[in-house]
């Protein structure tokens, strides 16, 4: 679980990362690197980035 829990982390400051570029430059990171937003690669870079939240969000019951 700690290597999920990680990898979870990681996407989620990837994703959080990514919104901070957006609401300062307006520029996409991820979409960026993997050649637009609509690309296949990218759009699974944002799947895995909100799958990893909704994960994160059982951390809540650790933290509280």
């Amino acid at each position: 679980m700690k290597g999920l829990n990680t990898v979870a982390l990681l996407l989620i400051i990837i994703g959080g990362l990514n919104w901070l570029l957006v609401g300062l430059f307006q520029w996409d990171l991820v979409g960026g690197i993997f050649g637009g937003m609509d690309s296949a690669i990218a759009r699974i870079v944002y799947v895995l980035v909100g799958i990893a939240a909704i994960y994160s969000l059982r951390l809540f019951k650790q933290v509280g």
